[in-house]
């Protein structure tokens, strides 16, 4: 990414902006201080940690393999669902990154016919000389035997030769979908390693979060620890997603596991965990639907959003005031782009704190009227709240925090191993950090979200630094206090000291003498500030096992940590929660835990009303109360490029609401970048354009081009709400996906398993982005076009795709236009574009109908109020296309749905052999369009309401 960006919110590069063991003077600073003070900046040496090497990188690394003797079992109990055994060290035991557990427990339970539960656990919990940990229940959703003796195609064997294996098959094609046969378990108390064998050029999906191809290939290492490092291509991330999916074209294996190393190698996939016990479930599939509604209906299915959110969203980090927002939305509405959402980054709060607005730019009594206005005219408003709770300075009476105060009456925060507050420092400076596992973190964090609404009525809540992230090392607010509020080791963006500079490939061809400009500041700047040059005599940290003991801040396996030592620029694995658990156990879950707590809140402030939640770290079922964004990106063309993986990959994991932060986050976009990414971004359910302080503004308004792509893309995204609303009404209730990848909608072609480039949103859309700069054309694939099974249409001229001479087709697409394309066999369901949804729902119907190459089509629709978690009144059309009859069968569960039908049009109709009728009436010819050359049939100038009755037909 060139040089690395130590300024961005998500603290990109941080590793190497920060020598370790490097020292540094406290200094002062008043740049980004709200009083007239000094404010005493932390030194960058407290973010410094012991410098660890990754196992997978060191040289000096023990092969458990070879060193340690594995388990035998024994004592076998059949139960109705499965069976029990023993497991005990087949020889002396190893303890190479901890101390053995000699006796283990192995579950094996068929919970449904198409889910396979394999758990192995040690057998005596609370053991004096052994330490572990296992997640108590409630945490996560963790699904349990439904039904007793199940018949299944998954079948489970086992063998102690030489130590115990175990082997999942397919009984129907006796395929090994997942075996450790000739691999030892270890099994820890730091250390738990199994691996299973793959078959050649495998192809696997899944494993987030990362920032990665689509399919994951064989040379790779995905690890889980939640980290602060924005969306940095290929380490761990923001969140923990042990689910994959591997595709054998007709045989799918996925399965879940918590563990922070998996190694994907050209034969074999290895688990090796720091903690935790191996819980895996196998689900039967054979095919992706099949497989994903099984995994969603385990951990937990996607949330419904409300109607609105899928509407456009606008954001920055530099929005300092109700009127900054109102300039927005009088901008968006003089040049006539949708707008449905404003959020306010970080400027919005009192010196960084969460729930005390600034008075300055966002007072209480103008926000009220500025919301009342945007509530009005149908448009919402989300803010963020941080993870961190600023600690008030205890010899400034006038730093009073109410929020800290009431959350410490109630014992809400963590703790260090001594029982005195554990003291990061986030934003607002040295902080605390709710505990999730006490009792009072989340009746204290709801009573935050009331008294927050009674003074300024949001609409959703955007959870953001939740990993958790700290900016140093430990409890380094302890003994500091009086120092409260500080300012952060590293210049924030903005600062005089830190100018954002960057700008996208290709800017120096569109705008040469700014480029050259920018190019000079840059080396300016670079050699004003020069990246320390990393020593070649690093002595790393090793640590040695001690039996019965874990050292959870550097333990003897060390895992492949963007951020190295497990406590750096994160809060430190020895915080305690409130029943003794360390974070080092719950690490990966607090951000779960939040959402989970703020879903929660948000359900008290808007009763029976679905919360609009947007958070940043996530965990297997995180999408039954959030959704996601992709992080702080970067304005490049590769970070466009590969939103789409991230997207598929969320949707895969049961976080459909997705998207990217538009235009880029971190540096400068331009014109070229924006337009594309703006035409983008309106294909997935997720869309909010973002972007940092200091750079340039990036709304789409600021270039006439980018107000013309995007109005273009915007155009189709609003007619084609009631399809997305309907997409996301069936992955709530069945899990099936959103965004979908061109390999599963096409699971028989090979060609297809790494295509992400194009992707499908449902079964009905195909978008072919251009990703790259100064470019007029892009190749993309239509599936089954050429060998005659499927049939395209193009959006734009309603005419279907001539079948081209190779499957890589060159598909023109000059700037401000986004390839989209029907399949045909669709029907879809369209209302009229708008400035908001709430006047695009009170707009005209109109039916489109793309037949497929045999003259038949379907889909269908859902409506309801948009808002409530328990709609009263629902309403479904199930559309169908057959012999020159488009049917309709509508189902009334007392949604009233009054807007006019007003045009059906209908793709691919090879002619008219007799009069065009409506409901067995003949529609008069004045109201009837066919274009021969384009095979399109338009039927206009109904006066009937879309909706109203039972059905209506159309014959042609």
């Amino acid at each position: 990414m060139g040089t690395p960006r130590i300024w961005t919110k998500a603290f990109v590069g941080l590793v190497s902006f920060c020598a370790i063991g490097q020292a540094q003077t406290p200094t002062s600073s008043t740049t980004s201080s709200t009083s007239t003070s000094a404010q005493f900046t932390v030194p960058a040496s407290a973010n410094s940690a012991l410098p660890v090497i990754p196992n997978i990188k060191d040289p000096l690394a023990v092969d458990a393999q070879a060193e340690c003797p594995g388990y035998i079992a024994s004592n076998i109990q059949q139960t109705s669902s499965g069976f029990t055994a023993s497991l005990s060290l087949a020889g002396d035991a190893c303890n190479v990154y901890g101390t053995d557990i000699e006796a283990l427990e192995l579950t094996v339970e068929y919970q449904t016919a198409d889910r396979l539960h394999v758990a192995v656990q040690p057998t005596y919990l609370g053991a004096t000389n052994e330490s572990y940990y296992l997640i108590p229940e409630g945490i996560v959703a963790k699904p349990d035997v439904e039904q007793s003796n199940v018949v299944s195609d998954l079948e489970f064997s086992w063998s102690n030769k030489p130590s115990f294996g175990f082997e999942v098959t397919r009984k129907s094609t006796k395929d090994v979908l997942f075996s450790t046969k000739g691999k030892k378990l270890v099994y820890e108390n730091q250390f738990i390693e199994f691996a299973s064998s793959l078959p050649e050029n495998y192809n696997l999906y899944g494993l987030g979060e990362t920032v990665h191809g689509f399919r994951l290939g064989n040379n790779y290492t995905k690890t889980y620890y939640n980290a602060d490092a924005g969306a940095t291509i290929d380490v761990n991330v923001y969140g923990t997603h042990p689910f994959y999916m591997e595709t054998r074209y007709f045989t799918e294996n996925p399965d879940g596991s918590l563990s922070p190393d998996i190694l994907l190698e050209p034969e074999s996939i290895t688990y090796r965990a720091i903690g935790g016990s191996i819980d895996l479930y196998f689900f039967q599939g054979p095919t992706q639907p099949e497989v994903t509604s099984s995994y969603l209906k385990a951990v937990g299915l996607p949330a419904m959003q409300q109607y609105w959110t899928f509407g456009f969203h606008q954001c920055r980090w530099g929005y300092k005031s109700w009127s900054d927002l109102q300039d927005i939305v009088d901008n968006h509405v003089k040049f006539g782009i949708p707008l449905e959402t404003l959020w306010t980054d970080i400027d919005w709060m009192l010196r960084y704190r969460d729930f005390n607005n600034n008075p300055v730019g966002f007072d209480t009594a103008t926000g009220k009227s500025f919301l009342q206005r945007l509530h009005d005219g149908g448009r919402h408003y989300v803010p963020i709240f941080d993870a961190a709770i600023y600690i008030p300075n205890p010899s400034d009476p006038s730093d009073a925090y109410p929020t800290f105060e009431r959350g410490n009456q109630t014992g809400s925060f963590m703790q260090n191993p001594d029982g005195s507050l554990y003291i990061g420092d986030v934003w607002p400076g040295y902080t605390v950090f709710p505990d999730w596992l006490s009792q009072g973190a989340e009746a204290w964090w709801t009573k935050e979200f009331l008294l927050y609404y009674q003074d300024t009525p949001f609409d959703g809540a955007w959870v953001d630094m939740s990993e958790v992230s700290s900016f140093c090392v430990g409890s380094c607010g302890s003994g500091n206090l009086t120092l409260n509020p500080v300012h952060p080791w590293f210049p924030l963006p903005g600062e005089s000291s830190n100018p954002v500079l960057y700008y996208p490939e290709g800017f120096n061809v569109t705008n040469s003498t700014e480029a050259a400009a920018a190019s000079a500041a840059i080396a300016s700047f670079s050699s004003a500030y020069p990246e320390p040059t990393a020593s070649s005599t690093v002595s790393y940290f090793r640590t040695t096992p001690t039996a019965g003991v874990r050292d959870v801040n550097y333990p003897p396996y060390v895992i492949n940590n963007v951020q190295g030592a497990l406590g750096r620029s994160a809060m430190s694995p020895n915080a305690t929660h409130a029943d003794g658990t360390l974070e080092y156990d719950m690490h990966n879950l607090w951000g779960h835990s939040i959402l989970k707590a703020t879903y929660n809140a948000l359900s008290a402030v808007f009763t029976g009303i679905r919360p609009f939640i947007i958070g940043r770290s996530t965990f297997a079922g995180s999408g039954s109360f959030a959704g996601h964004w992709g992080g702080d990106n970067w304005s490049n063309w590769p970070s466009m490029a590969f939103s789409i993986p991230q997207a598929l990959q969320m949707s895969l994991l049961g976080i459909p609401m997705f998207g990217s932060d538009t235009c880029g986050f971190a540096d400068n976009t331009d014109m070229e970048l924006c337009n594309r990414w703006m035409q983008l971004s309106a294909f997935f359910p997720f869309y909010r354009n973002h972007n940092i302080l200091g750079a340039i503004s990036q709304e789409a308004y600021r270039w006439a081009s980018v107000i013309d792509a995007s109005k273009t893309a915007m155009s189709i995204r609003y007619q084609l709400l009631p399809y997305m609303y309907t997409l996301f009404y069936h992955a709530h209730t069945t899990g099936d996906t959103v965004m979908r990848a061109l390999a599963w909608e096409f699971p028989n072609d090979p060609s297809l398993a790494s295509a992400d480039r194009q992707f499908m949103l449902g079964p009905s859309i195909l978008v072919t982005p251009v990703l790259e700069p100064l470019a007029t054309t892009v190749n993309g694939v239509f599936p089954g076009l050429i060998e005659g099974t499927e049939k395209w249409y193009d959006w734009y001229n309603n005419t279907a795709v001539p079948v081209p001479a190779q499957a890589n087709t060159t598909i023109g697409a000059p700037l401000g236009h986004i390839p989209v394309y029907v399949r045909g066999g669709s029907v879809l369901p369209l209302q009229q574009t708008a400035l908001t949804t709430r006047d695009a729902r009170t707009s005209p119907w109109d039916v489109l109908v793309a037949l497929d190459k045999n003259g038949n089509a379907k889909g269908d629709l859902y409506l309801d109020d948009g808002v409530s978690v328990q709609p009263d009144a629902t309403l479904t059309v199930q559309f169908a296309v057959q012999d020159r009859k488009l049917d309709t069968v509508i189902s009334h569960g007392g949604w009233i749905d009054g807007n006019s039908l007003q045009n059906i049009t209908i793709w691919g109709v090879d002619g008219i052999d007799s009069a065009v009728k409506f409901n067995g009436r003949n529609v008069s010819s004045s109201n009837v369009m066919f274009d021969s050359d384009k095979h399109t049939l338009v039927v206009f100038g109904f006066n009937v309401s879309a909706w109203a009755g039972n059905q209506w037909t159309l014959e042609w």
